[in-house]
């Protein structure tokens, strides 16, 4: 299996008069077609990990490779770059853009990767949000969608480029329960069809007993990594 995600004594301290530590010397590798959730008690760094290994924060200690690239020795439009080619991101609150069309959203990270022409994104775009079931909603603004419906598009738009990874921060937390195992449903299997890596933070402990593997941070440290399994033996 080989290894998309390798974090070595990974430290992230806010500066301030006392500064904040958020994480602490974490070391971890994920590799291809896991679903790892990242679980703990709040303030226990979650988000924030996950916010390191998905390149939306630098570390301030331990390095980070994301399939295989030093990310330490990259700039900021590098670290743009491989973030836009290799990562997908589905946050709680799916922040879609209110004044463009479901589809122009899902359109949007392959329009900021500039590969494709408009006619081939449109047609990915649609269909990804076909298979997520919302073949009938393409036109429609994001507020005429239901939260699950939200959410479904917000993980068309992670998929847009056709990432490795997904890095999804509590997916489920604003949603019902029917939404909220439909959202899992998908994320699952996205991993076991399609052959993704998904990493998402949850508190959720039902739906972070059913993924492959469990790391439990407490102050910002991993306190467990285990799987599943050997989690409930």
């Amino acid at each position: 299996m080989s290894a998309l995600i390798e974090a070595e004594h990974l430290t992230r301290i806010l500066p301030a008069v006392v500064p904040v530590t958020l994480v602490r010397d974490v070391s971890l590798t994920v590799g291809e077609r896991e679903f790892v959730a990242i679980t703990g008690p709040s303030g226990s760094g979650k988000s924030s990990l996950l916010y390191l290994l998905g390149l939306l924060d630098r570390p301030t200690g331990g390095t980070l490779k994301v399939e295989g690239r030093d990310t330490s020795r990259l700039d900021d439009d590098a670290l743009a770059e491989l973030r836009l080619e290799s990562l997908g991101f589905v946050f709680q609150f799916h922040f879609l853009l209110p004044e463009f069309s479901v589809l122009k959203n899902v359109e949007l990270p392959m329009r900021k990767a500039g590969r494709l022409p408009a006619s081939a994104m449109r047609e990915r775009a649609a269909g990804l949000l076909e298979d997520l079931g919302l073949a009938g909603h393409l036109d429609k603004r994001p507020d005429q969608l239901s939260g699950g419906q939200r959410q479904r598009v917000a993980v068309a738009r992670a998929l847009a480029n056709d990432p490795h990874v997904l890095l999804a921060d509590e997916p489920t937390g604003s949603l019902d329960s029917q939404s909220s195992e439909q959202v899992f449903a998908i994320l699952q299997d996205l991993v076991k069809k399609r052959g993704k890596t998904v990493i998402a933070v949850t508190h959720d402990m039902g739906i972070a007993a059913r993924v492959d593997r469990r790391v439990h941070l407490v102050d910002g440290r991993v306190v467990s990594d285990e799987s599943t399994a050997e989690a409930s033996a």
